[in-house]
């Protein structure tokens, strides 16, 4: 019985997946916190690359 329990305690076949899980929770939590700046960055991203875009658009109509 001893021998069992010390062959258990050495196992280390179900840590991958505990360890995967761990992972994404971290991962998840970051997520969650920094999500209202990342919206905010990306969106500021968009907006001038879209901004440079009509920009770009409006100056070749005007060349024609």
């Amino acid at each position: 019985m001893k021998n069992q329990i010390i062959a258990f305690l050495k196992d280390e076949d179900g840590q991958t997946s505990t360890e995967y899980i761990l992972l994404v929770a971290v991962v998840a939590l970051i997520v969650f916190k920094f999500k209202d700046k990342a919206t905010d960055r990306l969106g500021k991203i968009t907006d001038g690359v879209f901004d440079g875009a009509d920009s770009w658009v409006g100056q070749l109509n005007q060349g024609q």
